[in-house]
């Protein structure tokens, strides 16, 4: 093992100087109304563009900064599967399902399509691609529907359970896709199609059962856990508890074979069923605001800044095809249900990609060049960057020009 302990005091340095950033660039980021994310990976960005001049992260740091992006990815996913609150979502689905259906199909044929097609990208690279351009970070148009006194409209509901069903149709369709990955890369002839239908077989077999056992969790053990929790102390122990049985659950999932990102939405799942569930979510901030910046820091210390302009030109029609993905996939469905300006509102919020779309962009990297390469990376990158500030810019404007009505929200 290389000794870096020489390299702390620098390490100790960066880290500090990495949160430092990452918490003036959320405040600055959040005057101009803009996703967190994009400061936190140009951060990162920023990073590896530095080393490169004074080669400062060795190998040393750099598992360390690894070690607290996965950190972050289990905090991330956590909070988005806290979030999705189940019972409620199965209760209202509805519209929804349809509109998500479409959303899922066409963003991710497009995807896939402008990857392997217009782009001569290889298979897994493309499969990567269009299973990440399905994902959404409704998260970031949420703020301008806030600003705009339109996110308790049918409208804006609909769009947050649509977004609630990407969510949970990102994270499976990620975890079948990386299970079976490894044998496209496999040369096995004819035979790699029984194969990967036995892989994909036996990871949906797991991934049932381990759901099971999480749903059983929660309706028989979780609000009894909690309870216990809550009891103990009233200072923060509860909470890190609840964070160590988080990541007990992730290392579990990762362990099965399933992943530490799989785990961790499962886990927050199973604690969002709890009516304590908003006092849990309002404690873990602090914690999600320290870890989750790592992992897009992460990303950003991953792009090759050699490869920037070569991504370009591959980054600007990933971003086109994700744009049209998206408004046509939400508004062709939301056309027939709910007429054109619906169409149109929930295209273009649905549009920006940064969460869930990263974390598989990030698994492709894991797997190796082969999976995805540095300039596709780069390029991913792109795409997050520009529909994170394109998508409420947009969304902002036409709210104003297309304001939906408010009465009849439905929670």
């Amino acid at each position: 093992m290389d000794d870096w302990t020489h390299d702390i005091p620098l390490l100790t340095l960066l880290l500090g100087l990495s949160i430092v950033l990452s918490v003036l660039t959320k405040l600055g980021l959040e005057r101009l109304r803009l996703p967190a994310a994009i400061g936190w990976l140009s951060i990162g960005i920023a990073l590896r563009a530095a080393d490169v001049q004074w080669h400062w992260l060795e190998d040393g740091p750099r598992e360390v900064f690894g070690f607290l992006s996965t950190l972050g990815v289990a905090c991330l996913l956590f909070r988005v599967g806290l979030q999705c609150h189940l019972k409620s979502l199965i209760a209202q689905l509805g519209r929804a399902v349809w509109i998500w259906l479409g959303d899922f199909t066409v963003s991710g044929l497009i995807g896939f399509g402008t990857a392997y097609f217009a782009l001569g990208l290889p298979l897994p690279t493309s499969l990567i691609i269009g299973t990440a351009l399905t994902a959404t970070s409704v998260g970031v148009s949420v703020s301008a529907w806030q600003q705009r006194g339109r996110l308790q409209s049918p409208t804006g509901q609909l769009m947050l359970d649509v977004a609630e069903l990407d969510d949970i149709s990102g994270v499976i369709a990620m975890s079948v896709l990386f299970a079976v990955l490894p044998l496209l890369h496999m040369d096995s002839g004819d035979a790699i199609g029984p194969l990967l239908m036995r892989t994909a077989g036996w990871f949906l077999i797991k991934l049932t059962l381990f759901a099971t056992l999480c749903y059983l969790f929660s309706q028989f053990v979780e609000e009894r856990l909690t309870g216990l929790f809550q009891r103990m102390a009233d200072s923060a122990e509860p909470l890190l508890l609840i964070v160590a049985a988080n990541l007990l659950i992730g290392s579990l999932a990762e362990l099965l074979g399933l992943s530490i990102a799989i785990g961790a939405f499962l886990a927050g799942v199973m604690f969002s069923r709890d009516p304590e569930h908003v006092r849990i979510e309002l404690s873990f901030d602090t914690l999600y605001w320290f870890f989750t910046p790592f992992f897009f820091i992460g990303i950003g210390l991953g792009v090759d800044t050699t490869q920037v302009v070569p991504s370009l030109m591959a980054g600007s029609v990933l971003c086109l095809a994700g744009m049209i993905g998206k408004v046509l996939g939400n508004g062709g469905p939301a056309f027939a249900f709910s007429g054109g300006t619906t169409a149109v509102l929930l295209g273009f919020s649905m549009m920006p990609r940064a969460e869930i779309a990263m974390i598989i962009v990030q698994r492709g990297v894991q797997l190796g060049d082969w999976a995805m390469p540095a300039d596709v990376y780069g390029a991913m990158v792109l795409v997050s960057l520009v529909t994170c500030m394109a998508s409420p810019l947009i969304v902002h404007t036409l709210l104003g020009v297309w304001p939906p009505p408010v009465d009849g929200a439905r929670r």
